[in-house]
C-alpha cells in the first residue's frame, strides 16, 4: 500500500510517522519542499531514494493509495483539492481550511468524485476521552491552555481551539439547541475563548486560555453524582466517593494514548475495504468554529 505523507512539521514528525514508519504492509513516501529536512526525515526512517519526493507532482506519479496531509492550515486547499482530483483517500491534519468556504469545498469535491476524506480529530480515538462518552454528562467541561500565546484569532481558534470544539460535539448527549461565546482581544490578538453548547439536560464548556501561566488540557463529564477527569489525555480519575486514578502506562506509546495511532489505523483499514469516509461531520466542527471567529471578531470591534 503506498502512502504518501504531505508536509514534514513537528506533529508529522513526533506523532504520525513514528506510526506510518513501522506500519506492515506501507510502502512510505515523504514530500516538502525543504531540502534539508526531507533528506534528515527520510535517513532516520531509511527510505531510499525513489520516495522522497520534492515536489507533489512527483509524489502523486507514484499512485498512491492514501495521503496524509500535515502542511501549514494555509496550503490546505491547493493540495487537497490536488489530491482528491487525483482520487486519493485522503486524511487532512484538522483544519481542513482556514476559511469555512474552503472546507465546504473540499468536503463537496470529496463527495462528487466519491473519493474518501477525513479530518484528524484524534481525541475522538483517545482512550481517556473514549470512555468519558460511556459516562453521564449532564455537564461537560474541557480546557486546553496555554503560556504566553496569544494569537489572531481565526488561526489560534481554526488551529488550536478546533480540539474544544470537536471535543465538545463529540461528547454531547443530545442536539444543541443554544451556542454562547465569549473571548477578549486586545490589540488584533485573541487572549482567551469561551464556547458554552447547551441543550436538553446538559451543558458544555469550552476554555482557551493562552496567558493561562500553565499549559494544560482538562476534560471533565459528570452526571448522575459521577464524575470523570482526564488530565493531558494520560491520567484519568474517577470521582464516586473516594477517587480512583489510572496513569497511562509506562510502555503505552505517546501516539496510542493521545489516539492518534487509532485515527490512522481506522483510516487506512477503510482505504483498504473500501468504507466511505465521508467528512461531512468534521465540516460541522468547521462550522462551528466560524461562529465563534466571527463572534469573538465582533465583540472586538464593538468593543
Amino acid at each position: 500500500m503506498k502512502v504518501g505523507c504531505v508536509g514534514l512539521g513537528d506533529i508529522a514528525r513526533k506523532a504520525y510517522l513514528p506510526v506510518l514508519g513501522t506500519l506492515p504492509g506501507v510502502e512510505l513516501h515523504l514530500q516538502t519542499r525543504t531540502p534539508a529536512t526531507l533528506e534528515s526525515i527520510a535517513d532516520s526512517l531509511h527510505l531510499p531514494a525513489g520516495r522522497r519526493h520534492p515536489s507533489l507532482d512527483t509524489l502523486l506519479a507514484e499512485g498512491l493509495d492514501a495521503a496524509f496531509v500535515h502542511a501549514p492550515t494555509s496550503a490546505h486547499p491547493e493540495i487537497v483539492t490536488r489530491l482528491l482530483e487525483a482520487g486519493v483517500p485522503t486524511y487532512v491534519d484538522k483544519p481542513l481550511a482556514y476559511e469555512l468556504a474552503d472546507s465546504e469545498r473540499l468536503v463537496t469535491l470529496a463527495e462528487e468524485r466519491g473519493v474518501q476524506l477525513a479530518v484528524g480529530f484524534n481525541r475522538r480515538h483517545a482512550p481517556g476521552y473514549a470512555q468519558c462518552a460511556e459516562h453521564p454528562r449532564e455537564l461537560i467541561l474541557m480546557q486546553k491552555n496555554r503560556i504566553g500565546l496569544p494569537e489572531e484569532p481565526r488561526t489560534m481558534i481554526l488551529d488550536d481551539f478546533i480540539h474544544v470544539v470537536d471535543t465538545l460535539r463529540f461528547l454531547v448527549p443530545g442536539p444543541v439547541d443554544d451556542v454562547t461565546v465569549r473571548g477578549r482581544v486586545r490589540d488584533g490578538l485573541l487572549h482567551h475563548v469561551v464556547l458554552q453548547l447547551a441543550g436538553d439536560g446538559f451543558t458544555a464548556l469550552g476554555v482557551m486560555n493562552r496567558l493561562s501561566g500553565s499549559a494544560e488540557e482538562i476534560l471533565e463529564v459528570s452526571g448522575q453524582d459521577t464524575k470523570r477527569q482526564v488530565v493531558n489525555l494520560a491520567e484519568t480519575v474517577d470521582h464516586k466517593g473516594q477517587p480512583s486514578v489510572r496513569r497511562r502506562g509506562d510502555w503505552v506509546p505517546v501516539a496510542r494514548q493521545r489516539g492518534i495511532e487509532q485515527a490512522v489505523l481506522a483510516f487506512l483499514d477503510a482505504v483498504r475495504s473500501g468504507k466511505p469516509l465521508s467528512a461531512r461531520d468534521a465540516l460541522e466542527t468547521h462550522a462551528l468554529c466560524e461562529r465563534v471567529v466571527r463572534a469573538v471578531l465582533e465583540r472586538s470591534s464593538a468593543a
